[in-house]
């Protein structure tokens, strides 16, 4: 089954065509499905990050007897890091491999 074609689109690719920094998760977390990690990785390398700092705003939301704001604002921080630092490799390393 294809699974691509449910994919939602990119507003910021569709209407400026400029990648978001959330381009390629949807494809990494399908590939992540199947159990291709190193791939998942490359093509979104926020992947692992955002799915923890996802599973932990669930977890906030599901455990309302413990705080869980020092634990999500760090995996959140993490996972702008990576999710900043990704974007910049994507778009800016081929420039300087030329």
């Amino acid at each position: 089954m294809n699974l691509e074609k449910y994919m939602l689109p990119c507003l910021s690719k569709t209407i400026l065509g400029i990648e978001c920094l959330g381009c390629g998760f949807q494809r990494a977390f399908l590939l992540l499905i199947q159990g291709d990690f190193t791939n998942a990785f490359k093509m979104y390398p926020a992947v692992f990050s955002s799915i923890l700092f996802i599973l932990c705003c669930v977890l906030s939301f599901l455990d309302k007897k413990r705080k869980y704001s020092t634990l999500i604002i760090t995996t959140g921080i993490i996972n702008a890091v990576f999710m900043i630092v990704g974007y910049y490799f994507k778009h800016f390393e081929t420039i300087f491999m030329m």
